[in-house]
C-alpha cells in the first residue's frame, strides 16, 4: 500500500490533507507512462497542442478562486498573491498556446543543396517544482515543454503538492492524453533523485536551493542530461541619493516582504547612499511597521506565515542578541509559523546576514560611498538574480545594470518576473533560462538537415 504524508496548513499548523507519497517503483512506472504517451504526443500536430493548452487555460481561469484559495490554505500566501499566482499559471499556458505553431526552423544557405533545421522536443522532461511559488514555478516548467512536444513528470514540494495535484485534474479534463502530464507527489529523495538518475527522462527542470541544484548538476551530468537550475538569490536594492527617496523607502517592504520573504528575488539587502542613509531610514520605519501580518485569508492582510516550523526555526536562527536591530514588526498571536518583518543593520561587509540567503522578511541594510563601490557590494555575493536600482539619473542607471553581475534587474521598481520576458541567474543562482519567447528552445534540440540538388 502507498505511504501517505499529512500536508499542514502553515496559518493554523493544521492538517489539510494526506497525499500519497510514491515509491521509486510508482515513479518507474509514471516515467514509463510518459515515455509510452511521448511516441504519440509528439507527433500531434502543432495546432491540436496549441488547443490544448488554450483549453486548459481557460479551464485555470474558471477554477481561479478555487486553486487561489487552496494555496492559502497550502502554502500560507495571503489570498491576493494566491489570485495573483492562479492567474499567472493561467496565462502562462495562454502565452504558450501560441508557441506550437511557431516553434520555427531556419533554411540557411548552402551549395549544392538545400539546408533546414527543426526543433525536436526531448522526450520526457522532469520538473520539479519548490514550495515557495508552487502554481507559478510549475507553469513556467510545464507549459513550454509540453507546448514543444514533450510529456511532463511533476514532482511537487512534499509541503505544498496540492495546487499541482489539482492542475493535473484540470490538464486530464481540458483533454490532454494520459500520460502526458502527471503529478507525482512523494519526496524529492525518491521521486525527485529518480527523475535525475532514470534514463528515459531526457531533461531535468530544478527550482530550488543551490546546495540540491548542484547535487541534481552533478547528477545530470554523469548521464549529459541537460538541466535547467533555478537557485537561490541574495539581491541587493541599491539606492542612490538623486533618487525619489521617498518611493524608494515606501517601495522597499514589498521588495524583500513579499511572500513572508520566500522568494529568490527578495531585495534582502538594503544598499543605500551613506549621506542619506539616516533620512531613508525614517522614511523606511513607517512602511516596515504599515506592513500587516495576519490571517493569509484577509484582503487586508500583506504577510502570511512561514512554511513550516522547521523553515521558521531556521530563520529565527538569522537574529540573535548580538543582531543590531533597527526596526521590527508584530505578528499574530497563537498558532501558525509566523516571523515579523524585520529591518538589521549589518555588522561589516562580511556579516552572514550579507552573504547567506536568509529565505525569510529579514533585510540587511548598509551604507555605500559612491556608484563603484555600490557596484562592487552588489557583486559581494554567491549570487546573482535579481536586483533593484534606485536613480533619476538615466545614464547612471544603464551603467549600474551593466555593472551589477545578475539576471533581472528594475530600475526605480521591484519588477523582475513577466513570463513574457527571459528569467533566470547569474553564478550560484542558476543555469539557463525560463519564460519568455526563447523558452521552447530549452526543451528541444535543433536538428539539420541538408537535402542535395544535385543530379
Amino acid at each position: 500500500m502507498t505511504a501517505l504524508h499529512d500536508v499542514i496548513n502553515p496559518a493554523t499548523e493544521l492538517v489539510e490533507a494526506s497525499v500519497p507519497s510514491l515509491s521509486l517503483e510508482d515513479t518507474d512506472a509514471a516515467i514509463a507512462r510518459a515515455r509510452r504517451a511521448y511516441a504519440t504526443w509528439r507527433h500531434v500536430s502543432p495546432g491540436d497542442r496549441a488547443r490544448l493548452l488554450r483549453r486548459l487555460s481557460v479551464l485555470l481561469d474558471e477554477h481561479n478562486e478555487e486553486l487561489a484559495q487552496l494555496e492559502v490554505r497550502n502554502a500560507g500566501h495571503t489570498i491576493g498573491n494566491a489570485r495573483w499566482e492562479a492567474g499567472n499559471i493561467r496565462d502562462v499556458f495562454a502565452y504558450y498556446s501560441g508557441a506550437p505553431e511557431r516553434l520555427l526552423g531556419q533554411q540557411i544557405p548552402v551549395a549544392g543543396g538545400v539546408n533546414i533545421t527543426f526543433h525536436e522536443p526531448l522526450g520526457v522532461v522532469g520538473v520539479i517544482v519548490p514550495w515557495n511559488f508552487p502554481m507559478p514555478i510549475l507553469g513556467w516548467g510545464i507549459a513550454p515543454a509540453l507546448a514543444a512536444g514533450n510529456t511532463v513528470v511533476v514532482k511537487p514540494a512534499e509541503l505544498t503538492p496540492l495546487t499541482a495535484m489539482r492542475v493535473g485534474e484540470l490538464a486530464l479534463d481540458a483533454g490532454f492524453p494520459e500520460g502526458v502530464l502527471q503529478v507525482l507527489t512523494g519526496k524529492g529523495s525518491v521521486v525527485g533523485e529518480r527523475f535525475v538518475t532514470h534514463p528515459d527522462v531526457a531533461k531535468v527542470v530544478f527550482t530550488g536551493s543551490t546546495e540540491v541544484g548542484v547535487h541534481v548538476a552533478e547528477g545530470c551530468a554523469r548521464q549529459v542530461k541537460p538541466v535547467t537550475l533555478e537557485l537561490g538569490g541574495k539581491s541587493a536594492n541599491v539606492i542612490f541619493a538623486d533618487s525619489d527617496l521617498a518611493k524608494a523607502a515606501a517601495a522597499a517592504p514589498g521588495g524583500v516582504f513579499d511572500n513572508s520573504g520566500q522568494d529568490c528575488c527578495a531585495r534582502s539587502r538594503i544598499l543605500i547612499e551613506r549621506k542619506v542613509m539616516d533620512e531613508f531610514l525614517e522614511l523606511l520605519e513607517p512602511a516596515v511597521m504599515a506592513v500587516r501580518v495576519d490571517n493569509p485569508n484577509l484582503t487586508t492582510t500583506d504577510m502570511g506565515p512561514l512554511i513550516s516550523a522547521g523553515h521558521l526555526e531556521r530563520v529565527a536562527s538569522f537574529v540573535d542578541e548580538t543582531t543590531n536591530v533597527l526596526m521590527r514588526g508584530t505578528v499574530p498571536d497563537g498558532p501558525g509559523y509566523w516571523y515579523p518583518p524585520t529591518v538589521v543593520l549589518a555588522s561589516s561587509r562580511a556579516d552572514r546576514l550579507l552573504h547567506e540567503e536568509v529565505f525569510g522578511p529579514v533585510v540587511t541594510v548598509v551604507p555605500f560611498d559612491d556608484e563603484a563601490d555600490a557596484i562592487a557590494l552588489a557583486n559581494a555575493t554567491d549570487f546573482g538574480l535579481s536586483g533593484s536600482i534606485w536613480t533619476r539619473d538615466v545614464g547612471r542607471a544603464l551603467r549600474v545594470s551593466r555593472g551589477i553581475e545578475s539576471g533581472n534587474l528594475s530600475v526605480n521598481s521591484h519588477s523582475s518576473v513577466r513570463y513574457w520576458t527571459p528569467f533566470g541567474g547569474f553564478k550560484k543562482s542558476g543555469l539557463g533560462r525560463e519564460l519568455g519567447p526563447n523558452a521552447l528552445e530549452a526543451f528541444t534540440e535543433v536538428k539539420n538537415v541538408f537535402i542535395s540538388t544535385d543530379t
